[in-house]
């Protein structure tokens, strides 16, 4: 409820960003953003590189964070919007779709991650004005273009399994060198605007010591961090559950 006591519009909606390293969600009425662990007691890491790894766990992993939001006897829900990385192809955004629907007991609709994070990092991104964004995942890092609403390029390294989601030097490095050549592919006359617009970073990753100023240095521009950059990507999915957003992107709204 809100608080002149009518019902908001996410009350029987809910935004889900499924990482690597953290699962986070906002939305059926819950006061506060679920931020947990994307780890299922007795199983692998069910998530690997932004992407479901392990079927069966990932599901249970959903309907545990589902379950933490939604308070008990509350009515099926209407909708959830997930995240998936820019590279996801088709049968993993099914994967996805499917495994979230199943959870919910609802329609779900899958967007790509890095457009979510732009929204939630409060940044235009409905002109012809490219803007340029990072988001440092534990998994994946993925740096893309967005002009008119969608993502129009996009480079992306994966992280290693293993890894404790620090990013050593050449891995910077070679993150760096990943944004240079996106730089680059833009089409001559759009990339002094792009330059202007300097480059977000969001992600767990984007606080990490050294990726900022490498980036600055090498691409000769402004490199900022959005606000709480690890939920960037849940607070945009979450906008674009309200009708105006929804349907600038040709989301449903029912």
């Amino acid at each position: 409820m809100t608080g002149n006591g009518r019902v908001s519009w996410l009350d029987d909606r809910a935004a889900v960003d499924l990482g690597t390293a953290r699962i986070r969600l906002i939305g059926f009425g819950h006061p506060s953003i679920v931020d947990e662990p994307s780890g299922v007691p007795g199983s692998a890491r069910p998530v690997r590189h932004g992407l479901v790894a392990d079927v069966a766990a990932c599901a249970r992993l959903v309907d545990q964070v589902l379950r933490t939001a939604l308070p008990e006897g509350a009515r099926t829900p209407g909708r959830v919007l997930v995240g998936v990385p820019v590279t996801a192809s088709p049968a993993e955004r099914a994967t996805v779709t499917g495994i979230v629907e199943r959870a919910a007991g609802c329609a779900a609709t899958v967007v790509e991650e890095p457009l979510a994070a732009a929204l939630g990092s409060g940044l235009d991104i409905t002109g012809p004005r490219p803007r340029l964004l990072m988001d440092v995942g534990a998994g994946i890092i993925e740096a893309v273009v967005i002009r008119d609403a969608a993502v129009t390029d996009a480079v992306a390294v994966q992280l290693p399994a293993d890894g404790d989601g620090s990013l050593p030097a050449h891995v910077q490095d070679r993150v760096t060198e990943m944004a240079a050549e996106l730089l680059a592919r833009l089409p001559a006359r759009l990339r002094p605007a792009a330059r202007e617009g300097g480059l977000m970073l969001t992600g767990g990753g984007a606080a990490e010591a050294g990726l900022a100023g490498r980036l600055c240095s090498r691409l000769r521009m402004t490199v900022s961090s959005a606000p709480e950059p690890a939920h960037a990507t849940v607070r945009g999915l979450a906008r674009l559950c309200l009708p105006p957003m929804a349907a600038l992107l040709a989301l449903p709204t029912a």
